[in-house]
This record gives C-alpha cells, sequence and structure tokens, in this order.
C-alpha cells in the first residue's frame, strides 16, 4: 500500500484515504506520496486508444492501491465522468501545425476544477458511508474551484460544505454558479478581502487542532492531494493522443495557486515524456519570479482580467519545494517558517537548476491578454477565456523546438468571463443551455470580515448546528 508523508516530516505517515480525509497534515503540511509510481513506455502505448475514464484508473489506480476496496475507484471514476459534455471528456483543438489546445471545460461548471472534484466528492462519499463518518469541508476559491466543489457535494449526505471567496474579485458567472445553488448542506461565504486572505483562513481553521476536531474539518482545495492525483490524467491523456511516449509534449499552464501545474510535474517523475512545463501567470506574478530567480516573496494582489489566478501565494509551491531540498521535511519546516516570519525566502542556483530544465515561466499583463484573445479569435475562429489566453501567451514566447507538440490547457469556458471576452474580441460568449437561467436563479451568501473569530463562529452558529 502507498503511504502519504507530509512536506514538514513531522505528521504520521497516511494511506490514500487518510490523506483524503485530512487535507492538510497535522504539522502544517502538504501529504505527497513517499514514491511516484511509474509508467512505463509499455504502459503509455497500451492506453492509446483507451476512454478518458480508463486513462484514469490506468494513471491513477497506483496512487490508491489497498486503501479501497476492489473496484470502487474505477466505479467512482466511471460515475465521475458521465456527467461531462463532450464524448472525449477531454478534447484536444488544434490551433496551428503542433500546438493544440486541450478543453478542460466541457464539466457541469465549465472550468477544469471539474475533472478533480467530480471524483473528489464521489470518493468522499465512498469513505465516508464506509467509516460512518461526516465532515465540513472547508474551501477557499479564486473563482473556479468554489463552484466545481459546490457541485460535486451539493445534496450528498455526510458532507456540509463552507466556500469562501473574495468579495468583488470574482466574475458574476463564478459568484451565481456558487451561491444559486440551492441545497441545504451549501453555505457561501463573500470574504472582504483577496484570495490569499481566503486561503490564510482555511489554513489558519486546519492549524487550530481544537476547532478541526470539532467540526470534523475536511479540504478540497488543491492541499487536497486527491485533487493534484485527477489532475495527472488529462496530461497523460493529451500526451498519449499526440503520441507519447514516442514523442515528446510540451504543456503551458495558466496557474495561481500551482496545483495544475503540478500535477504535470508529478507526471513528468511518473515517466510522461514532457519536454517543457511552461508556468503561465498574470502580473501576480510570484512563480514566475520564484522560477526565475529562486526568490520567493508575495507582493499585493492586483485585481486582474484572469481574476482566478489572482493569487500571491501558491499553496502547492510547497510540494515542489519538498522535492527541491531533496525531500527533507525538517529542512522544509524551517524554510516555511523563515518564510512566514520574514515574508521572503530563498533556494540557491545550484538547487533551482534541479528543475530549470523541465519548467518554464512567463509574466502575461492585462494587455497581452487582451491581444491575445484578439488574435486567436482573428487567426483560427476559437474563443478562450482570459486564462486560456495567458497560457497561449506564455506557450509561445517559452515554446520548445517546434516539433515538440506544444499544448495549453484551456482551463474555462469563455461564456464564464463574457465581459473580458467581448471587451477583447467584439464577441460575447454564450453560456451553455443547462446556464440559461443563471442570472434568474435566486443568491444566497453570508458577507464576512477577514477575520478568523468571526469564520468560526459563523461555522458554529451557522453550518454545524444545521446538521
Amino acid at each position: 500500500m502507498l503511504r502519504y508523508v507530509s512536506t514538514r516530516g513531522a505528521a504520521p505517515p497516511l494511506d490514500f484515504t487518510g490523506v483524503l480525509l485530512a487535507g492538510l497534515a497535522a504539522d502544517g503540511g502538504l501529504y505527497v506520496p513517499e514514491r511516484t509510481p511509474q509508467l512505463s513506455p509499455a504502459d503509455l502505448r497500451a492506453l492509446r486508444g483507451a476512454s478518458y475514464a480508463e486513462i484514469v484508473t490506468t494513471a491513477c489506480r497506483p496512487f490508491v492501491a489497498g486503501a479501497l476496496p476492489d473496484g470502487v475507484f474505477e466505479r467512482c471514476v466511471t460515475a465521475a465522468y458521465e456527467r461531462f459534455a463532450h464524448p472525449a471528456t477531454a478534447p484536444l483543438k488544434q490551433l496551428a501545425a503542433n500546438d493544440w489546445l486541450l478543453e478542460l471545460f466541457h464539466g457541469p461548471t465549465l472550468a477544469f476544477k471539474d475533472f478533480a472534484l467530480q471524483l473528489l466528492g464521489l470518493l468522499f462519499a465512498e469513505v465516508l458511508e464506509r467509516q460512518d463518518e461526516s465532515v465540513t469541508i472547508v474551501g477557499a476559491t479564486s473563482g473556479d474551484t468554489g463552484s466545481a466543489a459546490i457541485h460535486a457535494v451539493a445534496g450528498r449526505p455526510r458532507m456540509r460544505i463552507v466556500i469562501l471567496h473574495p468579495r468583488g474579485r470574482v466574475s458574476e458567472i463564478q459568484r451565481r454558479q456558487m451561491t444559486t445553488v440551492p441545497e441545504a448542506n451549501v453555505f457561501n461565504v463573500a470574504l472582504e478581502g483577496t484570495f490569499d486572505d481566503c486561503q490564510a483562513l482555511v489554513k489558519a481553521l486546519f492549524n487550530d487542532t481544537a476547532f478541526r476536531a470539532e467540526a470534523r474539518l475536511a479540504a478540497v482545495n488543491s492541499i487536497n492531494w486527491a485533487r493534484i492525483l485527477a489532475q495527472i490524467a488529462y496530461y497523460v491523456a493529451a500526451a498519449v493522443a499526440l503520441g507519447a511516449p514516442d514523442r515528446e509534449v510540451g504543456f503551458s499552464v495558466p496557474t495561481g495557486n500551482f496545483g495544475d501545474a503540478y500535477a504535470g510535474y508529478v507526471a513528468s517523475r511518473m515517466g510522461l515524456p514532457i519536454r517543457r512545463l511552461v508556468v503561465a501567470t498574470n502580473r501576480n506574478d510570484i512563480l514566475a519570479r520564484f522560477l526565475a530567480t529562486g526568490r520567493y516573496a508575495p507582493g499585493t494582489v492586483e485585481p486582474t482580467v484572469s481574476p482566478s489566478m489572482d493569487i500571491q501565494v501558491a499553496s502547492n509551491f510547497e510540494r515542489l519545494l519538498f522535492d527541491l531540498l531533496r525531500r527533507n521535511g525538517a529542512a522544509v519546516r524551517s524554510w516555511m517558517l523563515g518564510f512566514a516570519a520574514d515574508g521572503v525566502a530563498c533556494v540557491d542556483a545550484p538547487t533551482l537548476a534541479r528543475i530549470s530544465g523541465l519548467f518554464a515561466a512567463h509574466r502575461v499583463d492585462d494587455v497581452a491578454t487582451m491581444t491575445t484573445m484578439a488574435r486567436v479569435l482573428r487567426t483560427t475562429g476559437e474563443l478562450v477565456d482570459p486564462h486560456t489566453a495567458v497560457g497561449l501567451a506564455a506557450a509561445e514566447a517559452c515554446r520548445p523546438p517546434r516539433h515538440v507538440a506544444m499544448v495549453t490547457l484551456a482551463t474555462a469556458h469563455p461564456a464564464k468571463f463574457p465581459d473580458a471576452v467581448e471587451q477583447a474580441t467584439g464577441a460575447r460568449p454564450r453560456l451553455p443551455d443547462a446556464l440559461a437561467d443563471l442570472f434568474e436563479r435566486p443568491e444566497r451568501f453570508t458577507v464576512l470580515a477577514n477575520d478568523l473569530d468571526a469564520l468560526r463562529a459563523y461555522i458554529r452558529a451557522e453550518v454545524l448546528n444545521s446538521a
């Protein structure tokens, strides 16, 4: 059975089901597998022509082996992707001779977060039923995680979900996809602050061990390893479709919290022939700056036309740091404590060089984002959302040799950001029919100050008492 260890080295190892329910490790670290399962060239070739669910099962089963009864994981995977609107689930669309979009927006909330969270909701339901437990899921969202998590959990027994979003800093469609869900186990909080403030409060709740036990907290943010696991699969699916293992592939990943890019890194460590992994950021560019200089120092969160990436503290960065520091939990703990105290921390050039052959990074401002949306429509006929446009601009700036297939992750449907798309292109994207009445549905949410005591009091009064 594969065990999971904390990046900070002091929490006890857990199996997959333990990690699923725990989310954040007891020592404040993030769980990672003790070893990385491998996909051989023969394994990859055998996936050619497989369905998306078959690819997920093959790529991800080694991470859960022994922790779930036979057939449970496969059943959850099949059910998770039945709700996706495209028969290929994650189709590739060709833009140029060797440039591709990986469309990750055909799930129920039109964003890539559905790939992980539809599966996560089903796994939670299975494990909680078997263990006769209930949980309070708490998460922070910069736009897409919240709605995907809510739609995965709404109405399910044994689960209550509380999602924090930064008030006024998500698109109206993103907000309404969260706040119009009527099920009684769904609670939305509009926080007076930034996404980083939301994320900090969620981490503080988990680090309060007494409250964590009282509320039986569980996580759906990408601090939960199961989120990363599910995202590995679409890298495998795209690479195999384009000729892996006999052909190298590059990926450009629009990212703020580093979870999606980290999943690509894990896929590479498993044996996927990824030539380059481009970390595409907007003006909130802490990741691009770190990968260029080795210096990790947040700035002020700046609102942009790609709001889901308006993040200056990337929670999944710690998982990469664990490998950079040779999986030394004590060293990671010291590094992170220094960062918390000083607001800045560094790695030296030889340490950074360990990943410089794989990673590249590029910062894309709003002007370049809007220009890219207009150019892509003009040259290909495709409307893309602003986050995907950031990825496309970064892919062009950091492209590997032209013989390498370059895939940009299309992380959201353009209709989730209609104002920005229309401003850039003159074309206003339509919502799919299933969401046509979204603006007519009543909303339900609570506004809270950026205050940990206020959030704890709200959860005690409104959420725990609702059970």
